[in-house]
C-alpha cells in the first residue's frame, strides 16, 4: 500500500495522543451514541487484538491482555479527546475457557453490533499470520458481506513466521479476501511486538477518521 508522508504523519499525530477506556458495553442498549466513526478489532481468541491495540497507542494495558483466550467478554469502546472516533475491542470468536452460555451471549453481542451499528466504519478482521483464514473467520466474513459492513484483513504475529511462508500466507489471504464483497483490498501485515506494519495501520485509520469528518 503507497501512504504518502502526509497519511502517515496523520497517523502517528493520531496515535500520538493519549487514548483512554470509555467503557464496556455487555448489550447493545448501553452502546455509546451514534455521533462518530468506529473501527472495530475482530478476529479468534487469541488472535492478538487487545496486543495490537496496546501497539497502535503505544500504551500498556489499555485494552487487556491475557494467555487465556476467549478474556475480553463484551465490547470495549475507546476515545482520545478532540477526535470523534471510537476503537472497539471486540470479543474474540472461536474458542474461549469460558461457560458455553456465556460464549453464545457474547457471540450474539458481536452478530448483533456488526448488523445494526450505522457508525461502524470499518471492522478489521485479525488473521493470525501463522494460521491464516480459517472456518471461524470466513463466517464472520460471511455475516459482514451479509450486513454490508466493510472490513480489512489484518494479519498478526507476522514476526512470528519466516518471510517466505509470510508471503505464501499474504498472497493466500489476500486471494481469499478478494472473493467477498466486503472486503477491502489492501491487506496489511503487523507485529505488536516488533512494530511491523502499525504506521500503515496507524495511516488507515486516521484516514478512515478523515473521510467521516468530510461528509
Amino acid at each position: 500500500m503507497e501512504l504518502t508522508p502526509e497519511e502517515l504523519a496523520a497517523g502517528e499525530a493520531l496515535f500520538a495522543r493519549p487514548w483512554e477506556f470509555l467503557r464496556s458495553v455487555p448489550s447493545l442498549e448501553l452502546l455509546p451514541a451514534t455521533d462518530r466513526p468506529e473501527i472495530a478489532f475482530a478476529g479468534r481468541s487469541n488472535v492478538g487484538k487487545s496486543s495490537l491495540i496496546n501497539a497502535l497507542v503505544r500504551r500498556r494495558g489499555l485494552a487487556r491482555t491475557s494467555n487465556t483466550p476467549g478474556r475480553t467478554q463484551e465490547l470495549n469502546f475507546f476515545q482520545t479527546s478532540g477526535v470523534a472516533l471510537y476503537l472497539v475491542d471486540m470479543p474474540g470468536y472461536g474458542f474461549a475457557d469460558a461457560p458455553k452460555a456465556k460464549v453464545e451471549a457474547w457471540t450474539r453481542l458481536v452478530k448483533d453490533y456488526l448488523r445494526g451499528r450505522s457508525t461502524l466504519a470499518r471492522v478489521l478482521l485479525l488473521i493470525d499470520a501463522r494460521h491464516g483464514i480459517k472456518p471461524p473467520d470466513l463466517a464472520v466474513m460471511e455475516l459482514m458481506d451479509a450486513a454490508a459492513v466493510s472490513y480489512q484483513g489484518v494479519l498478526t504475529k507476522a514476526d512470528k513466521v519466516k518471510p517466505q511462508s509470510l508471503c505464501a500466507v499474504q498472497a493466500a489471504t489476500a486471494q481469499a479476501l478478494a472473493s467477498h464483497a466486503s472486503a477491502h483490498p489492501v491487506l496489511l501485515a503487523t507485529s505488536a511486538e516488533k512494530g511491523t506494519g502499525l504506521a500503515e495501520l496507524r495511516a488507515e485509520i486516521a484516514r478512515l477518521a478523515r473521510a467521516h469528518d468530510a461528509r
